[in-house]
């Protein structure tokens, strides 16, 4: 996973000074029409990044720049258009890592491979939490809270997730593992309904990405025991990290990135990663995706292209580990 401090430095002091991205053609003839394809609903955090993003490259990058939803099959079907779409840089992706870097690892007969898709820069990262809801008792204000009342609870010791295969699924099955403590995934479609069966204490915890719990932290309906990033997220300071807690396994975030189909010219991928940076660093942009728990910043196309490689290789042992088994 991209290290957030390095995150943050490109998307700080690269983007002030322009460092890490070569000089590129001129955005003075822009595109007719920009498509950005999204794998998922409109409304949830992916739509509402890719809005923002195809906001300020309307003019600039292209005179037209539109969002194309394309939900179903956990955002694998926005990544399969792309691969069938022309390589001019009128036809980009913005997904989750997980498309691209888990998924190979999850799906035995996935219709494409990393290879079909080129790395243009990423838009902002987001960390994971665990929370918990009324149905575990008040007293429980950290992991190892939560684990001691699992073990002593193990009806009820579950977590839910935005979905199995998903990453924050497998921070819950590794904290499983790391702590000995078994724990029942309980699978969701998205995070919204999960949020809301924890809220209403249908199940005890919750892992998911940590925009996901802020509009209730200060409710007090539920609470968010750990983070999963290097460091505390910003987002909520309070909140001790994984590793803080003694799990220096669960360290993990995860990137929104951009990509143009598979054998797309270093031209073309150079004037996309420069209009969609300059979007990034806009003052409303981070803004706007601080409210969804995201941070934003670019990095350049051979920073996303190496975080691939090594994300992808990453996922083979963990998926092993949990013993997930890979799906159709």
């Amino acid at each position: 996973m991209i290290d957030r401090r390095q995150f943050l430095a490109y998307g700080g002091a690269a983007a002030a000074t322009g460092l890490g991205f070569a000089p590129g053609p001129s955005l003075a003839q822009p595109l007719d029409t920009a498509r950005v394809l999204c794998g998922f609903p409109a409304g949830g955090t992916t739509d509402a990044v890719s809005r923002r993003v195809a906001d300020k490259l309307r003019g600039s990058y292209a005179r037209v720049a539109l969002v194309e939803n394309k939900p179903g099959a956990g955002g694998r079907l926005a990544v399969e258009e792309l691969k069938r779409s022309p390589n001019d840089g009128a036809h980009l992706l913005l997904t989750p890592a997980a498309m691209i870097t888990l998924y190979p690892h999850i799906y035995r007969s996935l219709s494409y491979t990393p290879d079909d898709v080129t790395p243009v820069c990423t838009a902002g990262t987001i960390v994971f939490g665990f929370g918990v809801g009324p149905a575990v008792p008040e007293s429980v204000k950290d992991i190892k809270g939560y684990l001691e009342w699992a073990k002593a609870n193990p009806a009820g010791a579950n977590y839910g997730s935005p979905g199995a295969g998903s990453p924050p699924h497998f921070l819950g099955a590794l904290l499983s593992k790391e702590s000995g403590v078994p724990l029942n995934h309980v699978p969701y479609r998205g995070s919204a309904p999960g949020i809301q069966d924890l809220l209403g204490g249908q199940v005890a915890a919750f892992s998911s990405p940590v925009g996901d719990y802020l509009p209730h932290l200060a409710s007090g309906r539920l609470r968010l025991l750990a983070t999963s990033g290097a460091t505390r997220s910003r987002f909520a300071p309070q909140v001790p990290t994984y590793t803080e807690q003694g799990f220096k396994a669960l360290e993990m975030n995860e990137w929104y990135g951009f990509f143009l189909p598979g054998k797309a010219s270093a031209e073309v991928t150079q004037r996309a990663a420069q209009a969609i940076k300059a979007a990034v660093s806009a003052p409303d942009v981070i803004e706007a995706f601080a409210q969804l728990g995201v941070e934003a910043g670019a990095t350049t196309p051979a920073e996303l292209a190496a975080a691939v490689k090594r994300e992808n290789a990453a996922w083979g042992p963990i998926v092993n580990r949990v013993g997930f088994k890979p799906e159709a």
